[in-house]
């Protein structure tokens, strides 16, 4: 047996080791980790099978905030810019029979954690179906879903179950549970289950069968930048974190607590609420003029916020927190152990530690990722070392300080740190713990409220500051009912189930709603919501349009408005006071109101004509958001070929229409996607087939007939 010790300027691993590292990383790094996104409730979140979610950790969305977004049904309200996962012991043995001193595996913030941690099992379960939402019988859905298991006895709405083997020998199964239930929807559990099998890779074969571990640590970041809309309104550093304000409960500090805090925030039915937060702090490099806590929007920054939504709606109230539910004190007391997690500090988020090259046999850096596991509670917590006199209100000085050591926080922030252990596994033992990640704050109609006042003079910074502030009692309610879920065993009322289906049509003379259920269980009607122009207007409030007895299933809504795009959903009313979620049937594009074909070429329109596309929200033909801009071709025949050309002859755009209605609409964007530039245009549309009325049968267009229509599009 060899001893590797962290003093050891160099180390030597064998020629076989260093091959089987680089296949490793050859085979891993060209298999992308799978994703599986939990969307509930009003808390949407992505999950990889490599057991975290690491920084950009969807290569196809390359975003740094990306995930948990609250409130999901609005764009760009991402608050994750990254988390870590680390497991460190001391004096493990190695299948070799080498000896470490300090032995860490890692996924996240920024390593990938191939050759470390090992999938063998990521699957999406729920209690039901997922509802299937259509507009005019196509799919529409915002995230691509696929539940791969029904079983209706699960504890949670819906849950991802990952199982994950390490280089070190433990096993760890990670359930991900999120509800629907109101009250419930902004937070999601993730239990932890630690085994020690002393499997090291994805294989049956275990290689470690006798090994015990000692001095275990179980090490969790949370990288927070509330929130992603505002990250270019307020300053790019923002973005990754640079102004986040970072605070703690029940970690062991007798630091004071100066912002109005209810008695009983510290503990709450019989539990202390162990828990770590983060919000939107004051950011010294904003590009902005005014006071950014809360990033109030008083400009427009495309695609993020548009011309219309810049009355000063406080863009970044969320705060964001994780929340101890249970952590065993031992492998032989499952009881919960109040002083876990015994580390809860605050980290420089672009530290050496947290960077991309990982390397299990690097004792050096598995010693210093071991010591930040270790480190216990910091003092004083982040927020008070920026504030120390604790009137967060009033903070001018960034968050971004340094005081040496891991609270470096260089150009990064701060990530915050949860460190539970340390624990003694032995071969076959178990270990578990549970926690909630949680977002709550100011909702968006208090935003806009607090947001207008402030643009407009008659709220102060500090007065501002302050009702943002006040956020944090709702964090601290999610919290508690995440408290009250779990020491339920999860056993919570519930809602009854959503319509399994729920289809919208555009017709001649109205929008024809029909849904479908699983069961009538604790039903007692519907209520149907509907929105104009677009589903996620933070300024539009969804307009309840019907109320619907439990028997009902179908609704027309006859008071659409021609050339406007309606998106809709329903939730099922419970007999016990409880409603389904939103999410589940929301439709994600526009339906409209489709007039009857026309009944002669004569009678076809084009409108507006001249089509502004730089005209102001009040001169557009259909305000309203993302339907505002387009070109609308009234009273053709039910099936025909629209084609658009430039003066000169030049072919920009073809649109077949083939939906029997005498409506067509146009973008002003050419076949590969682009806006068209100001000019005269020609319209030439042509009958495809011959079309008969629907009621008499007598044949209104003949195929091969056509019309020329000229129009001007001003940019």
């Amino acid at each position: 047996m060899r001893i590797i010790m962290s003093n050891n300027n160099v180390f030597h691993v064998s020629l076989k080791v260093v091959l089987v590292l680089l296949l490793l990383g050859i085979t891993q790094s060209s298999n992308a980790q799978r994703n599986k996104w939990l969307a509930a409730g009003s808390l949407h979140n992505w999950f990889s099978e490599q057991g975290c979610e690491i920084e950009e950790g969807r290569s196809a969305a390359s975003n740094q905030q990306d995930g948990w977004i609250w409130p999901a049904h609005l764009p760009y309200q991402d608050n994750q810019a990254a988390k870590g996962f680390w497991i460190g012991c001391k004096n493990f043995t190695d299948e070799r029979g080498d000896l470490y001193e300090y032995k860490v595996v890692t996924v996240g913030p920024r390593s990938q954690g191939f050759g470390e941690f090992f999938p063998t099992e990521f699957k999406l379960v729920s209690r039901f179906s997922l509802p299937r939402v259509l507009v005019d019988d196509s799919p529409t859905f915002q995230k691509n879903i696929e539940i791969e298991e029904v079983d209706p006895n699960i504890p949670a709405t819906m849950m991802i179950v990952n199982k994950v083997n390490t280089l070190i020998g433990l096993s760890m199964k990670r359930n991900i549970m999120q509800f629907s239930i109101p009250g419930h929807d902004n937070y999601i559990i993730q239990e932890y289950i630690f085994t020690n099998t002393g499997n090291i890779d994805d294989d049956d074969e275990i290689e470690l069968p006798n090994n015990d571990l000692t001095d275990v640590w179980f090490f969790y970041q949370y990288r927070l930048a509330p929130t992603q809309q505002t990250r270019y309104i307020i300053g790019n550093g923002t973005g990754w974190g640079m102004n986040t304000m970072i605070d703690a409960r029940g970690d062991g500090p007798d630091n004071p607590i100066n912002y109005n805090d209810p008695a009983d925030e510290s503990s709450y039915n019989g539990t202390d609420i162990r828990a770590q937060f983060a919000r939107h702090g004051y950011f010294p490099e904003k590009v902005v003029d005014y006071n950014n806590i809360g990033g109030p929007i008083w400009r427009p920054f495309a695609p993020y916020v548009a011309e219309y939504d810049t009355i000063g709606r406080l863009g970044a109230p969320q705060l964001v927190g994780v929340i101890t539910l249970h952590a065993d004190r031992s492998t032989s007391d499952n009881s919960d152990d109040p002083a876990q997690p015994a580390t809860t500090g605050w980290y420089g988020s672009d530290l050496p530690e947290t960077g991309p090259n990982s390397d299990p046999y690097n004792v050096k850096e598995m010693q210093s990722r071991y010591e930040w596991m270790e480190m216990g509670h910091f003092t004083p917590r982040h927020a008070y070392a920026v504030v120390p006199s604790g009137d967060f209100a009033d903070q001018s000085k960034g968050a971004n300080i340094s005081l040496g050591g891991a609270k470096s926080g260089g150009p990064g922030g701060f990530s915050i740190g949860n460190g539970y252990g340390p624990y003694n596994i032995a071969a076959g033992d178990s270990i578990r713990i549970v926690f909630a990640e949680a977002v709550n704050g100011l909702n968006t109609q208090k935003c806009i409220e607090y947001g207008r006042q402030y643009k407009s003079g008659a709220l102060s910074n500090y007065d501002k500051n302050t009702l943002i502030l006040s956020g944090k009692d709702s964090l601290f309610q999610t919290f508690r009912n995440a408290i009250d879920n779990f020491q339920s065993n999860y056993q919570i009322t519930r809602p009854p189930k959503p319509p399994s289906l729920f289809s919208v049509s555009g017709g001649g003379d109205r929008i024809s709603l029909e849904w479908e259920v699983f069961d009538t269980q604790n039903l007692a009607g519907f209520n149907i919501y509907r929105q104009r122009g677009e589903y996620d207007n933070p300024l539009q409030e969804p307009e309840l349009i019907h109320t619907a007895s439990s028997s009902e299933r179908r609704y027309d809504d006859f008071s659409a408005v021609r050339g406007v795009g309606y998106y809709y959903y329903i939730v099922a009313l419970g007999d016990n006071g409880l409603n389904s979620n939103r999410t589940f049937t929301q439709s994600y594009d526009p339906a409209f109101l489709k007039r009857p074909q026309g009944s002669n070429m004569d009678d076809i329109r084009i409108v507006p004509n001249p089509y502004i596309i730089s005209s102001s929200e009040g001169r557009l033909r259909y305000p309203g958001g993302r339907e505002a801009d387009k070109l609308a071709f009234f009273n053709i025949p039910g099936q025909c070929r629209i084609r658009i050309f430039t003066e000169t002859g030049e072919l920009v755009k073809t649109i077949e229409h083939t939906d029997g209605s005498g409506d067509e609409y146009w973008y002003a964007t050419t076949e590969y996607n682009q806006v068209v530039v100001s000019g005269i245009y020609i319209a030439h549309i042509e009958v495809t087939q011959d079309v008969q009325d629907n009621l008499t049968g007598e044949v209104l267009f003949r195929k091969g007939e056509s019309k020329i229509l000229k129009f001007v599009v001003v940019r």
